[in-house]
């Protein structure tokens, strides 16, 4: 799958989130249209590890976690950033989201929990911040960021 590939794929979510509050009831609509387990985030996770193996996804590593920037902001993805992280029983650095943040869980152990929840959406809305952190195993995260938005932070 090449990038312009994993970019048609990804637009379909930020298409049913373009021009949404960041919320919770954003967070129900992707859980019950595209749950965790069903088959168009299996079609997600299964291109993430595709293009993770193939070396142009999370060919970064800090702190024991790989990640990259996928996809910048634009009109192919209703500005949104398309980032997907690797991490596996690690807590990550402070940050801020000034726009939100649209997250897509993917457990590649089946316990892994991402702040807590296991494999589908989190939504964090405008303002919020955190440490984000993977335990119970690894996963990958796919995370969204309206104008590509992220503020790296001293921990609060």
């Amino acid at each position: 799958m090449s990038i312009d590939d994993f970019t048609a794929l990804v637009s379909r979510v930020t298409a049913r989130a373009a021009d949404r509050p960041l919320d919770a009831a954003l967070a129900r609509d992707l859980n019950d249209a595209l749950p965790g387990h069903g088959p168009a985030v299996g079609a997600i996770a299964q291109a993430c590890r595709d293009a993770i193996r193939a070396g142009w996804m999370c060919n970064r590593e800090a702190g024991g976690i790989r990640y990259g920037r996928v996809v910048k902001p634009g009109p192919a993805t209703h500005g949104f950033s398309i980032d997907v992280v690797d991490m596996d029983e690690v807590v990550g650095p402070h940050h801020r989201h000034p726009n939100g943040e649209i997250d897509l869980v993917m457990p590649v152990d089946a316990n892994a929990r991402f702040d807590g929840h296991g494999a589908g959406w989190v939504v964090y809305g405008p303002g919020s911040a955190h440490r984000p952190s993977v335990a119970g195993g690894r996963a990958l995260v796919l995370y969204l960021l309206p104008q590509g938005a992220i503020e790296f932070t001293p921990a609060a």
